[in-house]
């Protein structure tokens, strides 16, 4: 447990960089700051979030369900694999920024890319050895498939900048293919497996089993929202409006069943965790409706054809349904302890810019639509990047003191 709760604190740290460099990146948008490369560094945000972040968050998360399941010695045995993560996640930090695609860099995205297909083969036995099965299982193996199904964007992209035969379709194609694996399979997946196994542990099997096909069967068609802007045949656009219906009437069964569990689950979460999980259930919720929303041709095209808007819908699912979750499930893990003023601090304080963030963002968002500039919006969006960076950081001090 000590080696988890040390692994924790540097998925904190982790966000604290990540948060560093969205503060950087906003600066340099609001104001000036010639020597640093905008793509570069963006890159190397990405690219850390996603490693250093939340797959290190996610990796440790579902170590800990093994140990409570088989023993600490589950720990000691994934505890290579999570650093070779760590020094991926770090190579991509200090390479992106300095050459962006380059030798080192892709280097290092395709160790990472290796090591969760070792980590996925280690957990898919060891799932299978657990005594008691349990439908989170369904999920977390899920999450593990998408994970790696991901990575064939990753590859394409990097074929394509290899042989230098770069076609705008097929490169939006690719990338919104990795970070739809990503985003919508193996973060949600993952965290929906953890959630159904510590949450929802006494709702029927045959409701949790309808939940987890009705999301599972919508993923892959569901990567056709991200590409809408792609001309497809009539009988594709009908499954993928399907899809995004079986989502949404997947989540409606959750918040359901959620609703049904509502005591059990405030019993061992504590208020601070699961004023994080709420918010992050209310993000998912304004996600779900926005996939929906994007099944309108004309809402899709218009969508995707501005920045701002795209930006605003991965911070939401990064930032709002993700990181809100693991850093309420870490709470509720015992993982983040919220024993001193300064931690409950954090909680506030980061959700509270997240929230800002996102309503800023949105501002942003639709005046692109109708070409209206919002004035010092890249300022008020400093702000709130900066205000992200206050709440993590209290986090990462109130880890400090509680250990003291």
């Amino acid at each position: 447990m000590q080696l988890l709760q040390r692994y924790t604190r540097i998925a904190l740290l982790n966000l604290l960089f990540v948060a560093l460099i969205g503060v950087i990146l906003r600066y340099k948008i609001a104001f000036s700051l010639p020597f640093i490369d905008q793509k570069h560094l963006l890159r190397g945000h990405s690219h850390f979030a996603f490693a250093g972040w939340v797959t290190h968050a996610i990796m440790l998360l579902l170590v800990n369900y093994l140990a409570a399941q088989k023993g600490d010695q589950m720990i000691s045995r994934y505890k290579w694999v999570i650093n070779a993560n760590l020094v991926t996640a770090y190579g991509m930090l200090i390479s992106f920024p300095v050459q962006g695609y380059g030798v080192c860099s892709i280097l290092f995205s395709t160790l990472s890319i290796f090591v969760s297909y070792v980590f996925a083969v280690m957990y898919w036995k060891d799932l299978n050895s657990l005594a008691e099965k349990s439908i989170g299982h369904w999920w977390m193996k899920a999450a593990l498939l998408f994970n790696a199904l991901s990575s064939a964007g990753a590859f394409s992209l990097a074929l394509m900048m290899a042989t230098k035969n770069l076609h705008q379709d097929w490169y939006l194609a690719s990338v919104y293919f990795f970070l739809h694996f990503q985003y919508n399979g193996w973060f949600f997946f993952a965290c929906m497996g953890l959630a159904t196994a510590k949450f929802l542990p006494g709702v029927k099997l045959s409701t949790q089993k309808k939940i987890f096909w009705l999301f599972a069967s919508a993923c892959i068609p569901a990567y056709v929202l991200s590409a809408l802007w792609l001309p497809i045949p009539g009988w594709a656009y009908v499954i993928v409006i399907l899809a995004a219906f079986s989502q949404a009437t997947g989540w409606v069964l959750v918040v359901r069943q959620i609703k049904i569990q509502a005591p059990f689950i405030r019993s061992i979460t504590g208020k601070s965790a699961a004023l994080l999980i709420t918010l992050s259930c209310i993000a998912l919720s304004i996600k779900l409706l926005l996939q929906l929303g994007s099944t309108v041709p004309a809402l899709s095209t218009v969508a995707f054809g501005f920045r701002p808007i795209v930006i605003g819908y991965l911070h939401l699912i990064l930032l709002g349904v993700i990181s809100l979750f693991l850093l309420g499930f870490m709470i509720t893990e015992k993982l983040i302890l919220v024993e001193n003023v300064v931690a409950l601090s954090a909680v506030k304080a980061f959700s509270g810019a997240v929230i800002l963030n996102e309503l800023l963002l949105m501002i942003q968002g639709i005046a692109a639509m109708t070409y209206t500039a919002v004035p010092l919006i890249d300022s008020l969006l400093l702000m709130a990047a900066i205000a992200l960076l206050a709440g993590i950081f209290l986090f990462n001090l109130s880890q400090q003191k509680t250990t003291k």
